[in-house]
């Protein structure tokens, strides 16, 4: 149980928590002062904390970028070989001279950005932290993990004489991309994919490096042992000791009435309900003409996946017979569904998912697997109704289930898509005749009041009644990663 101070215990949390931002006004200005001074510095340090000295120097840049003396010539595997990174070497390596390191956020950061204009002190944020049920200083270790791990990426390049840049998730933007001859993602997937989000030339390495495996799966990055011995990893692509992998992603078109082609990155704003719904409303509603629009490539690429639903506002209030009760009634999502050409669908599920064969082990993979429970059931169905001889032991109905759910898998670098329709309602007037199933094209009209277009979990646009979606895979749009030769 967690012991408050004296001013935060004997009341409820609410006040325990005014409390807290009360005693902390005083120090506001001085407060104020110390992040306006961390501004100069990489984001990796705030309030509180001093920022590494290599970061700090990683902020003004490194001076006039060389060269290393050529590597061996190697034979390089590629996956692609009609097309490579500019700063590919003729014996097969690569060799960049200037590198974007985009960074993540760490929880510790957030939570002191977060609070930043409530003036709290170190103290204040660790008490706050704890009427949470967090752990202060689990979270501040975890950060100065990240931190060291950064700063091992850091110096390893500049040790190479490579011109680097450091960004955090506000400063990357289509400026810094041009800048970069390759970039590195240096967090876990969720980094990988924002990274790999505004770029959109498919001769721009991006690679990923886990900055805390203890906490991150990291599917999308370098293998864990390059995150202590990144020097082993740039070597390798010196010697050509890897292959290109060229992820497909997905690309959108979106048009038809009332669209809005404006994104919301979802984790900057960090929405509450209201706001969500909020944020998608603009100068449109000045104008209640109906006009159709022409389709709008959309500025964005899936790498993983895409979902369309009802948002974060689904849940509907209603007013029981008491005037004090409410209760909440789902709203399911009402979409028109058309594969690959095929005709019009009218559909009601709980969202539509489609993903790529990079994102068919993420989200895509959950929604469809199955436990060996359900297996285990259907096989005594199967038995009883077919008289099957079937011996069901825990080894047949493991291998059953494990080889469906493999089945769920596919190459990243496969130009298709696996659509699902989550929880689909059927009925006399919808229907859902593939439940899954894998497309080149799949195009979307809204039926929604209150929907969103998500993709890859960071990025959302509006997708109302009127709005047509058309979702595809272009080879072009491919995010050329590597694998490295163990």
């Amino acid at each position: 149980m967690t012991c408050l101070p004296g001013f935060l215990s004997g009341g409820s949390p609410c006040a325990a928590l005014r409390a807290l931002f009360k005693s902390s006004r005083r120090r506001q200005h001085h407060q104020q002062r110390r992040f306006a001074l961390t501004l100069k510095l990489p984001r990796l340090a705030f309030a509180g904390l001093p920022a590494p000295a290599s970061l700090a120097a990683a902020a003004a840049g490194p001076g006039p970028s060389a060269l290393s003396s050529p590597s061996p010539r190697r034979r390089r595997l590629s996956a692609d070989a009609s097309s490579e990174p500019p700063c590919s070497e003729a014996g097969g390596g690569f060799r960049p001279s200037r590198v974007l390191v985009v960074a993540k956020t760490t929880r510790y950061e957030f939570e002191q950005q977060r609070y930043r204009f409530a003036g709290l002190s170190e103290e204040d944020l660790k008490q706050l932290l704890a009427l949470k049920g967090s752990n202060y200083s689990g979270l501040l270790e975890r950060h100065h993990i990240h931190i060291k791990n950064v700063e091992h990426v850091l110096d390893s390049l500049r040790n190479e004489k490579i011109e680097v840049r450091l960004v955090k998730r506000r400063e990357y933007n289509e400026e810094t991309v041009r800048w970069a001859d390759a970039i590195i993602a240096a967090g876990g997937d969720g980094t990988m994919l924002l990274a790999a989000s505004k770029v959109l030339d498919r001769l721009k390495p991006v690679i990923g490096v886990n900055t805390d495996p203890d906490r991150s799966e990291g599917h999308l990055c370098l293998p864990v042992r390059y995150t202590h011995s990144f020097p082993d990893a740039l070597q390798k692509l010196y010697r050509g000791e890897f292959r290109w992998q060229w992820r497909q992603r997905i690309r959108l078109h979106l048009e038809g009435t009332g669209i809005n082609p404006v994104p919301v990155d979802l984790h900057e704003q960090q929405f509450s309900q209201e706001q969500h719904s909020r944020a998608h409303v603009n100068e449109r509603f000045q104008d209640q003409r109906s006009q159709v629009s022409k389709p709008h490539l959309l500025p964005v690429r899936a790498l993983n996946e895409v979902f369309i639903g009802e948002s974060l506002s689904s849940r509907v209030n209603y007013k029981s017979c008491k005037p004090s009760f409410k209760f909440s009634l789902h709203r399911a999502s009402y979409y028109e569904i058309s594969v690959d050409d095929g005709p019009w669908e009218k559909q009601k599920s709980s969202g539509l998912n489609i993903c790529t064969g990079t994102g068919s082990k993420a989200w895509s993979f959950n929604i469809n697997k199955v436990a060996n429970q359900a297996v285990e059931e259907i096989l005594k169905i199967a038995k009883k109704c077919e008289s099957l001889n079937l011996p069901l032991n825990k080894e047949l109905i493991q291998k059953v289930t494990d080889e469906y759910n493999e089945s769920l898998l596919y190459d990243p670098e496969e130009p298709k898509m696996l659509f699902s329709i989550r929880e689909p309602i059927s009925n006399r007037v919808f229907s859902s005749s593939r439940q899954r199933g894998f497309a080149s094209k799949v195009c979307v009209r809204s039926r929604c009041w209150d929907a969103c277009m998500v993709v890859d979990g960071g990025t959302s646009f509006e997708f109302n009644d009127g709005a047509i979606a058309t979702i595809l895979i272009n080879t072009d749009d491919a995010l050329c990663t590597v694998l490295l030769q163990e």
